[in-house]
């Protein structure tokens, strides 16, 4: 059964969002998707859970499985394009829209598979969990949506990989260093 992706939102979205959505879900194993019945793009989220965090806007929210309601994603377009900023911010958000949405629906779609079909996992086990498998599935989304600036650099990633790891170690040394 195919996932229904839903535009509850006045915001102004770019024109291809449902296919956006859907390719991050394709890039996903399917047993991984498993239960999760729709996507719903709304304004903002508006959940009776998260009452207490009144001023924290929240970008998604991943709503499990509740009796014979099956599980469901929600993402807030405000969050993801803010309304109200000054236009170089906007459009900052709107060029890196594809990715963030994509970084986020693989995040909750992480978080419905390690609640439901990784039980071994601790609650402390769980951001870490859910982190390295958003890493690693925008990866490999991000290699199947590449065009040929990827495919010439693709060569030279280790060693970009080896300069970055060796620049965080030199990183730490120095802040070692000056906490000392």
């Amino acid at each position: 059964m195919a996932i229904k992706i839903e535009l509850q939102t006045e915001a102004k979205l770019p024109s291809n969002v449902k296919q956006q959505v859907s390719s991050v879900l394709e890039a996903l194993p399917r047993e991984h998707l498993r239960g999760i019945e729709r996507v719903r793009i709304v304004d903002s989220i508006n959940d009776p859970r998260i009452r207490a965090l009144q001023k924290v806007d929240i970008p998604g929210l991943y709503h499990p499985r509740q009796g014979t309601q099956p599980a469901w994603i929600e993402i807030a377009a405000n969050s993801l394009l803010p309304p109200k900023q000054a236009f170089h911010k906007r459009l900052m958000s709107k060029l890196s829209f594809k990715s963030n949405i994509a970084a986020l629906t693989i995040s909750l779609v992480g978080q419905h598979y390690h609640l439901t079909m990784r039980h071994s996992l601790k609650k402390g086990q769980l951001e870490p969990a859910i982190r390295a498998y958003t890493e690693k599935h925008l990866k490999l989304w991000g290699d199947k949506q590449s065009g040929w600036r990827a495919r010439v650099f693709k060569p030279l990633q280790p060693t970009f990989e080896r300069w970055a790891k060796a620049l965080q170690r030199q990183a730490k040394e120095r802040k070692r260093s000056e906490n000392r």
